[in-house]
């Protein structure tokens, strides 16, 4: 993630999210962001299995996880509102990177999220 923290600052450093993200992460150690890592590594995983398992982008069970991740966002890093979810959303395809990070937990997730938080956007 370091490879990217001066991407991050040069395009969202003078936002408020991010003056948000910096405080609420100032005491954070080591531990905490791995933690943080793995609990939003564990809500993508719920994705990819909720995907597999037939449930479409607007199903209850699907909408219900994009509540969960939009207030794992904001209860650890900043406020999630529902514009910068849909954002994070349009990201998560449209990014490569992310892309293929998300897809690892199966292939179509990042198109699967994107749906359902666009749905829960709208």
């Amino acid at each position: 993630m370091d490879k990217y923290k001066n991407q991050v600052i040069e395009c969202f450093g003078n936002t408020e999210p991010y003056k948000e993200y910096k405080c609420k992460t100032a005491n954070y150690t080591e531990a905490d962001f791995a933690d943080s890592s793995e609990g939003l590594n564990r809500i993508l995983k719920k994705f990819a299995q909720c995907k597999a398992e037939g449930n479409t982008p607007d199903s209850d069970k699907t909408q219900t996880l994009v509540k969960e991740l939009q207030s794992f966002i904001t209860n650890n890093f900043y406020t999630c509102a529902d514009e910068i979810l849909k954002g994070l959303g349009a990201m998560y395809v449209a990014d490569e990177r992310f892309k293929e990070n998300i897809d690892k937990n199966g292939s179509g997730t990042a198109e699967f999220i994107s749906s359902a938080i666009e749905i829960y956007c709208t």
